[in-house]
C-alpha cells in the first residue's frame, strides 16, 4: 500500500532539525554552515539565496562527500517549499552527515531565500 507524501514527511519532519531562514542566516554567519539549494538548476538561476551551492536532489548524495567531506560541518538545505530539502536532508543523515538542517519545512511555511 503506498503511502501520502505528506505522512513520510511528517515522520521524516519528526527527526530532521527545521528552522526559519533568518535563523538560518545568523547561523551561517557564526558557523561557517554550508547552504545548500536542493533546486533544479532552473528554479536556481531564477532566484537563488546568496551563497547557497545548488546540487539538486536527484544527485545529492552522490555529489555532496566530493564537495564536503566533513561529516560534522553544518549543512542547511533549502528548496522552493520545504519539502526536498525535508528528503534530502533524511538521505544525508543516512549517509553520515551528522549536522542537518532543513530551512523553513513546516507544512505552512514556503521556504524564503535570505
Amino acid at each position: 500500500m503506498l503511502k501520502p507524501v505528506q505522512e513520510v514527511l511528517q515522520t521524516i519532519r519528526a527527526d530532521v532539525r527545521c528552522i526559519t531562514a533568518q535563523q538560518a542566516k545568523q547561523e551561517i554567519s557564526e558557523n561557517n554552515g554550508l547552504l545548500l539549494d536542493v533546486r533544479e538548476p532552473e528554479e536556481h538561476q531564477a532566484k537563488a539565496a546568496q551563497g547557497a551551492l545548488n546540487v539538486p536532489r536527484g544527485v545529492l548524495e552522490f555529489k555532496l562527500p566530493a564537495i564536503e567531506a566533513n561529516a560534522e560541518r553544518p549543512i542547511y538545505i533549502h528548496c522552493a517549499a520545504g519539502s526536498r530539502a525535508t528528503f534530502a536532508a533524511e538521505q544525508l543523515l543516512r549517509i553520515g552527515y551528522q549536522n542537518v538542517t532543513v530551512i523553513g519545512c513546516k507544512a505552512d511555511e514556503v521556504c524564503a531565500v535570505f
